[in-house]
């Protein structure tokens, strides 16, 4: 079997981090997760069809070609959040297949149609305080993913400081990476690559953004923000960021 090859140094690391850390929501072997409405519980925002191509075809690859990557190699068994922390050191078949699985999971958790935006909420307040409305908030993520070059994503993310942050990242990278230059937990995360809305918004990727930055479930982003603030994982990214043992 093809085994990935990486010095020991960074494998007692991956070791004691995945230990000390605990992070065990994604495990190896990785599934696709229950999408947990139908395909046209986001209408009109984004189509029946365009949901089921995006969920049971690109993210269903995902998670096929990341578990072919893992499969008989140094990191076979490691989580998804531990791949992540080290994509730098791996070939770009796990970088790119982790981040499109980690990704994609969080984008179809995030949607929905009647949780909208509660200002009195944890990260209610922590977006007031941060960006002064939810509309200023919008707009920034709608430039963030209308101005990323080609494929990618648009964040809504925790720093290692515990404050939130908006960024885009190219690909399927996210800031959990090593390789990005923003670091911290994503709470919200939206898609901007074409088979995410060019079925119904075409070349017009403003107008889907806006359409989707409508259709956000504000509880399950609370619970991201509450639980990112108290993840290990957030300890873990500042270590690695700074350098600190």
């Amino acid at each position: 079997m093809k085994r990935i090859k990486f010095n020991m140094g960074w494998a007692i690391t991956l070791f004691f981090a995945g230990l000390a850390s605990q992070l065990s929501a994604q495990n190896y072997p990785f599934e696709l997760p229950k999408l947990p409405y139908g395909y046209n519980a986001l209408e009109p925002a984004i189509d029946a069809a365009t949901m089921e191509i995006h969920y049971s075809k690109h993210h269903a690859a995902y998670v096929k070609n990341l578990n072919n990557a893992v499969k008989g190699s140094n990191v076979e068994g490691h989580s998804l959040e531990e791949l992540m922390l080290h994509v730098s050191v791996l070939p770009d078949a796990i970088r790119n297949n982790a981040g499109g699985h980690y990704n994609h999971s969080m984008y179809w958790a995030i949607l929905a149609l009647d949780h909208p935006f509660d200002s009195t909420s944890e990260v209610g307040k922590a977006v007031i305080r941060t960006f002064n409305s939810v509309d200023s908030l919008k707009r920034m993520l709608n430039k963030a993913g209308a101005t990323r070059f080609g494929s990618g994503w648009a964040w809504l993310y925790v720093t290692t400081d515990k404050k939130l942050a908006v960024c885009s990242s190219p690909n399927q990278d996210n800031p959990i990476m090593d390789v990005s230059p923003e670091r911290g937990i994503p709470i919200l995360a939206i898609d901007v690559w074409e088979h995410a809305y060019y079925l119904k918004y075409q070349n017009k990727r403003g107008d889907y953004l806006a359409a989707m930055l409508n259709a956000i479930n504000w509880d399950v982003v609370n619970k991201n923000y509450t639980e990112a603030l108290a993840s290990p994982l957030l300890k873990t990214i500042e270590k690695h960021r700074t350098g600190k043992k």
